[in-house]
Parts: C-alpha cells; sequence; structure tokens
C-alpha cells in the first residue's frame, strides 16, 4: 500500500511538471503546474462522466456524449503542446475549444445544465494567458458564447434536468467544483510564491548583511593595512635617518682614537700633550658607549620575541647605581649630582628599561648643564604610581622645541662642551615607559634648566615590601 502511495505520488508529481523547465520563474513554474492539473481533471472528467452517463442509460442524445468527451479530447491535446514547449498555444486551445464546445451543445438545442463552466473559462483566461490581446480574445469568447447558449432563447428539445434531475445536479457540482479547486489552486500557488518570495527576500537581505559585513571586514582590513604601510614607511625613513646620524656620529669618536694611536706609534708624543687630549677623547669615548647602549636596547625592543620582564624595583638603588655610573662624566664638567630621596620606594616594571630611561635622563641633564651647575634626581610616592624626576639648572628647552622631544623624528642638540647625540635616548625612554605602563613629561625654560618626570606603576597598587617587613 505504501508503495503505491509512492507510485501515485510520483505520476501526480510528473503530471504537474509536464512542460516545466529550469530555466522558468517560480511564478512561471507554479503557474504551470495548476495548469497541468486542472487539464489532468478534464482527462478524468471526460472519462469518467461518459461512464456515468452509460451506467443511468437515460438514452443521451449525441450532441450530450459529444460534450461529456469532449474534455479528454481538448486536455490531451493541451499536454501534448505544454510537453512540446508551445505553453501560448496550449492555453489558447484550452480556453477556445472549451467554450466553443460547450456552446456547440447549446446550439444543438440540448441543455445538459454545464453553463457554469463559462464563468470558469472567462475567469481562468485573465490568470493563465500572458498576452493581452489573447486575455481579451479569450474572455470575450467565453462571455459571448454564454449570451449564446444561455441567454439568446432556444427550443431545446432535451433537457437534462427533466430527463435524469440527479445527472443535471451532478454536471452542476462538476463546474462548482472546477470553480472552486481552480480558485482554490490559484489561491495556494500565489500564497506559496509569496512565501517563496518573503524566503528569498529574507535570505537576500541575510546576504547582503553578510556582504556588508565582509565589505565592513574588508575596509578594516584596508585602513589597517594602509596604515601598516604608513608605519612601515615611517619606520623605513626612521630608519634610514637613524643609521646616517650613527654612521657621521661614530666616525669622530674613531678617527680620534686613531689618529692619537697613530701618533703615538710613529711619533714621540709628550705626556703633557697626550693628556691635553684624553678628556676630549674620553668624551668622545662616552658618547659612543651610550650610543652604543641606546642602539643595542632599541634593537631588542624591535624584535617580535621581545617582551617585558617586570619585577617589583627599588628606586633608590637604581638611582644610587646610576649617579655611580654617571659620576666621572659629572665630575669632568664639575656638575653635583644630588639624590633626593627621603623613603624607601619600590615600582613594578621591566628593570633593564628603567634603567636606560634613568641613564639616559641623568646623561642629558650632565650634557646640557652648564660647568659646576647641579643636577638633582628624586622620587615621590603617590596612590597609584612612583613619580621620577631629573632636574637640572641647565640651558633649557624651547617650548617649540620641548613639542618634538618625543616626537616620531629624531631630534638632537648639542651640550655645553658640544657633547653629540643621535636624539635616539629620548624615544627610548618614551616607548619603554609606555611598554610598562608609565609617562614621561618635561617642564623648561630657556636659561633655567629643565625637569624630565617620569610615573611608573607602584608595586601592585600595595605598600612596599620594606615597609610591610617594617611593620
Amino acid at each position: 500500500m505504501h508503495a503505491l502511495r509512492l507510485d501515485l505520488l510520483r505520476y501526480w508529481v510528473l503530471i504537474k511538471s509536464i512542460g516545466v523547465t529550469p530555466e522558468m520563474e517560480e511564478y512561471e513554474k507554479r503557474k504551470m503546474s495548476i495548469f497541468n492539473q486542472l487539464n489532468f481533471l478534464g482527462i478524468v472528467t471526460g472519462i469518467l462522466v461518459p461512464i456515468i452517463g452509460i451506467f443511468f442509460n437515460d438514452h443521451l442524445p449525441p450532441l450530450a456524449w459529444f460534450i461529456a468527451g469532449s474534455p479528454l479530447a481538448i486536455s490531451v491535446i493541451v499536454l501534448w503542446l505544454n510537453s512540446e514547449k508551445y505553453y501560448e498555444h496550449a492555453r489558447l486551445v484550452y480556453f477556445s475549444l472549451y467554450p466553443i464546445a460547450t456552446c456547440l451543445v447549446y446550439l444543438g438545442k440540448v441543455d445538459v445544465g454545464v453553463e457554469l463552466f463559462f464563468v470558469l473559462y472567462g475567469v481562468l483566461s485573465v490568470f493563465f494567458l500572458q498576452q493581452v490581446v489573447h486575455i481579451v480574445f479569450a474572455f470575450t469568447l467565453s462571455v459571448a458564447c454564454y449570451f449564446v447558449a444561455c441567454i439568446v432563447q432556444h427550443d431545446f428539445y432535451f433537457k437534462l434536468v427533466t430527463a435524469n434531475y440527479y445527472f443535471y445536479v451532478f454536471n452542476h457540482i462538476t463546474a462548482i467544483s472546477f470553480i472552486f479547486y481552480a480558485i482554490y489552486f490559484i489561491k495556494q500557488e500565489n500564497t506559496g510564491y509569496h512565501f517563496s518570495l518573503l524566503n528569498k527576500s529574507d535570505e537576500l537581505h541575510r546576504r547582503n548583511i553578510e556582504i556588508e559585513l565582509q565589505r565592513e571586514e574588508i575596509h578594516q582590513k584596508a585602513i589597517l593595512l594602509e596604515e601598516q604601510t604608513a608605519k612601515l614607511t615611517e619606520l623605513n625613513q626612521l630608519k634610514n635617518k637613524l643609521f646616517s646620524i650613527i654612521a657621521h656620529d661614530l666616525k669622530t669618536p674613531m678617527y680620534a682614537l686613531r689618529n692619537l694611536f697613530n701618533n703615538m706609534h710613529l711619533n714621540e708624543i709628550p705626556l703633557k700633550e697626550m693628556k691635553a687630549l684624553l678628556p676630549g677623547i674620553v668624551n668622545e669615548m662616552n658618547y659612543t658607549t651610550n650610543l652604543m647602549e641606546n642602539l643595542l636596547q632599541w634593537a631588542k625592543s624591535q624584535m617580535e620575541n621581545s617582551s617585558l620582564q617586570p619585577e617589583v624595583l627599588d628606586i633608590e638603588i637604581m638611582i644610587s647605581r646610576v649617579l655611580q655610573l654617571l659620576h666621572w662624566q659629572a665630575s669632568n664638567k664639575g656638575i653635583h649630582l644630588e639624590a633626593q630621596i627621603e623613603e624607601p620606594l619600590f615600582c613594578y616594571a621591566d628593570k633593564e628599561m628603567v634603567n636606560l630611561v634613568l641613564r639616559n635622563l641623568l646623561s642629558n641633564a650632565i650634557k646640557f648643564t652648564r660647568q659646576d651647575g647641579h643636577v638633582r634626581v628624586g622620587a615621590k610616592e603617590y596612590s597609584s604610581c612612583i613619580e621620577i624626576f631629573v632636574q637640572d639648572d641647565g640651558i633649557g628647552i624651547s617650548a617649540e622645541r620641548q613639542n618634538q622631544l618625543f616626537g616620531d623624528m629624531f631630534y638632537t642638540t648639542k651640550g655645553t662642551n658640544s657633547e653629540t647625540g643621535t636624539g635616539l635616548g629620548l624615544k627610548l625612554c618614551k616607548d619603554f615607559l609606555e611598554k610598562n605602563g608609565g609617562r614621561i613629561a618635561v617642564q623648561s625654560q630657556l636659561g633655567k634648566g629643565s625637569t624630565f618626570t617620569v610615573t611608573l606603576p607602584r608595586f601592585g597598587g600595595q605598600e612596599s615590601p620594606k615597609r610591610n617587613m617594617l611593620m
């Protein structure tokens, strides 16, 4: 039984799809499916009605048999035309032959009670036919046949209503069923098509959203690519300038040492003259040493695998060690170094980075302080950070120059004893402090000195370790 149902369903689908092609639009496929179903029911009617007529054996006139069997012939022709892809011809045949065949029966003075079919043909022609000319023709034909068959006076010699009342009622029920069936399926297919359009609209809307998201993602990636390109271009320019400065600044101390050693090797230089040359060479070598340290730190910071190694740092000890390291450089200029830390202070940062920041700031302070000047370094504790300051009474920095100190390009100028520099130190200070969650600022006036202020995170936002131990 189940197999029989499947076979019937397969045949029904086959009938509905006669003449349907993949190239058709969805709406046309649905209309073709309804049209095929109506013709299949026409074939069934063309077989069933004559059988019923034979069963009743009411001596029906030949024209009655003609109208009873005509649906079979007409629907077979229409379905064949559909299968051959003559769609509009098939519909014209359907909406021409059906009303004409029905009208001929009434003109032959036989009333078989099928006048409601004229209404069916007129209504369906509007829905199924595509060209306006064909619609007007078919509708007009159905109306004309109806008037000729039912309105114009006829002297019928045979009336089915008197010959067989139940057969007469059956014909009307069949006509009404056809009308209902056609309108119902038209509505059902239109509803299905409407929901299909809604689903397609929703799918289109969803795809549009996806496309917009993809477009936005591509746009963001394009912006990121532009930013990265600009940054790479800027870094390349920075690198070129940096290496040009380094190539220039490394020559002076190297040439000075070479000349000194050549003179010592080739000539006998008096000790007094040699001692006179040494301070200048030592200054140049101090600069070279600082430059090399900064370069190594900068190269390390540019590596992808370079990462922070924060730890608890004792600010007092770090400042003390940097002062000892730079004591000889300060004493050469007679500069007094002074530490101002009232109590032990602790921060949480990368030791090497903080050490480089302190060394650069103190070295710059010494560099731009006049003979017998003063450089003070100290620290203060606040609720959320540690503040370290390096203060000098040197030559100061103009407001315009202050804006250039921490920019992307290197800013450098000579010190009070013509000490040179690359400007790399301050840039490293800014970058390293930002990596550690800190920042750097400067206050300065020309001729009155400068104060560089550095802030770093406190040790976990808690009390310092030494204090806890004392308590």
